[in-house]
């Protein structure tokens, strides 16, 4: 999908970054749009696609901008960023996070100010937030 103005896509790092495209997918419901691998099993840059949005991530590495970035491990398990991804069928998704083995951190509820959602850890310890309510609409 093309985009137009403005966009953002949030950036990731993980340790083991094949393993969490192939998680992140299965889990969560990403497709892959573009996977650039590297040496010894490492992948330079990848994109992965969510209906219309996408985030792109890489494993972790010591080049000019990789010195910037850190995984929540390296960061004893805290996250400086966690994204917001709108689902429509929030309730199913939730199921399939648990399935898939995310970690729960905030149970699937309704909101005061609209929607349901919940939030989760995956295998390397990112924070999810999955949510039904649409700030645009």
């Amino acid at each position: 999908m093309e985009q137009n103005g403005s966009v953002i896509i949030p950036t990731m790092r993980y340790k083991d970054a094949l393993k969490a495209i192939e998680w992140l997918c299965k889990t969560f419901g990403f497709e892959k749009h573009l996977v650039v691998p590297g040496e010894n099993g490492t992948i330079v840059h990848a994109q992965l696609r969510f209906g219309n949005a996408m985030i792109m991530l890489g494993s972790e590495n010591d080049n000019e901008y990789g010195k910037f970035l850190k995984t929540p491990k390296d960061l004893n398990g805290s996250n400086t960023q966690t994204p917001y991804i709108v689902v429509e069928e929030i309730d199913k998704h939730y199921q399939k996070a648990i399935t898939g083995g995310a970690k729960i951190i905030l149970g699937i509820k309704d909101e005061d100010y609209g929607g349901r959602g919940y939030s989760c850890q995956d295998p390397e310890g990112h924070i999810w937030n999955f949510g039904s309510y649409n700030p645009w609409t």
